[in-house]
């Protein structure tokens, strides 16, 4: 029998007003932003901190991949205790420590202060990740959560939108601090929203959790079902990650892009995704969640292999290939999500997703590595061998397509 909700407590959203559950996601669509945000405004702001704190590429490449791995290992410390613990209270405590962490890198004096701060942000940026897919898997229905699924994923178009840009005006502006702190103080005003506004669960706590909190994760991680649920997220990590971190790269050496002119491809490609990514989620509601992620998976095929093979071309056709990469290779997150949500039962789905978001950030840096395996310089400055990274990847998205079939919908 369902219990009678406290004052604050929803157990089941499902029957909610559209307007609160709008808020909830808007809310949960801001957090993502913020930890997104904190991961996507290090890229630009290489040159600033090599230059303000003496450092080489290869300690600048070091404060990249702290996030990244610090993600990782944070999924598997989140795995085996997040099941036993109410969400909203969980996620926003969670998020507390990420504006602190995010203010410490704004505060740190030094290489080793910096890159210390950005492994803590990462270790709770990647819980953050984690326990939002999780509350939009417990409160939306199946038959809605892709279109829900969406709207969270604006997040990364917005990301895209105002991340890039905007941190290089305050970079340039007011030093590499000043993103830092916009982003701790937005952080801030967040979790205040959402303790006012987000819905207590608690439906997954009636579930008992007996034995040890480990035996319990392995269990998680061995599921059959589960299994391939982090295999189908690894499968399209690799469809994409293989080739975005070189993009800028082969840009400016290949097809003859000024460097000035780089934060147009973030800017055009996560406006595009911005208007595409609650499309995708509505035509997947509608259509089916596998039948979609096949067709996005598979059209993603085309941009991949131009962006890794085509020459000098102008500034126009350039922008129209990016654009069109960004909103397919991104919109396979949409139905992804919540095909994998939907994987895995309703009390073990915060322990599950807090594991395959240590599979996705262990399969960009992954994926990273195996698409610089590939590529080398040439005497000229001309980048070899991103041809071959493209037909890599696009065989990634041929398996995830075909692969996705195999994953059982639990929801």
């Amino acid at each position: 029998m369902r219990r009678r909700a406290r004052s604050g407590v929803v157990p089941d959203l499902a029957n909610t007003p559209a307007r609160s559950e709008r808020a909830m996601l808007l809310i949960l669509a801001g957090i993502q932003f913020c930890h997104i945000l904190d991961f996507m405004i290090m890229m630009p702001l290489g040159p600033f901190l090599i230059s303000a704190l003496g450092i080489s590429t290869h300690e600048f490449a070091l404060l990249v991949a702290s996030y990244s791995f610090s993600a990782a290992v944070a999924g598997l410390l989140m795995a085996p205790v997040v099941d036993r613990f109410e969400r909203k209270r969980f996620l926003l405590g969670i998020f507390l420590a990420f504006a602190v962490a995010t203010l410490l890198c704004a505060l740190a004096p030094g290489f080793v202060t910096l890159l210390i701060a950005r492994g803590l942000a990462g270790i709770f940026g990647g819980m953050m990740g984690a326990m939002v897919h999780t509350i939009v898997a417990d409160a939306i229905p199946f038959e809605r959560r892709a279109k829900a699924t969406g709207l969270v994923a604006t997040a990364f178009s917005v990301s895209s939108i105002a991340g890039v840009p905007l941190s290089l005006l305050m970079a340039d502006a007011m030093g590499w601090q000043a993103p830092f702190l916009l982003i701790a103080l937005l952080s801030a005003g967040l979790i205040w929203f959402g303790y006012k506004a987000l819905p207590e669960f608690h439906g997954h706590l009636n579930t008992r959790h007996e034995g040890r909190a480990i035996r319990q994760m392995i269990a998680v991680a061995i599921e059959p079902n589960h299994m391939k649920a982090m295999l189908l997220t690894a499968l399209v990590i690799f469809g994409g990650f293989t080739v975005i971190p070189y993009i800028t790269l082969y840009a400016i050496a290949n097809v003859g892009i000024a460097a000035d002119q780089i934060p147009l491809i973030y800017f055009l490609g996560g406006a595009a995704t911005l208007l595409t990514a609650r499309l995708i989620g509505a035509l997947a509601d509608r259509l089916g969640k596998v039948i979609m992620f096949r067709v996005v998976a598979i059209a993603a095929c085309v941009p991949v292999l131009l962006v890794t093979n085509i020459g000098s071309v102008s500034l126009t056709a350039w922008l129209a290939i990016t654009t069109l990469f960004f909103i397919l290779v991104s919109g396979r997150m949409v139905p992804l999500l919540a095909i994998v949500g939907a994987a895995v039962k309703p009390q073990e789905r915060g322990a599950f997703l807090s594991l395959n978001a240590t599979v996705q950030s262990m399969a960009m840096g992954l994926a990273s590595m195996l698409g610089g395996l590939f590529i080398t310089e040439a005497p000229d400055g001309l980048i070899s061998g991103y041809g071959w990274v493209g037909l890599v990847a696009a065989s990634f998205n041929f398996m995830a397509a075909v692969w996705v079939s195999r994953v059982a919908i639990r929801d």
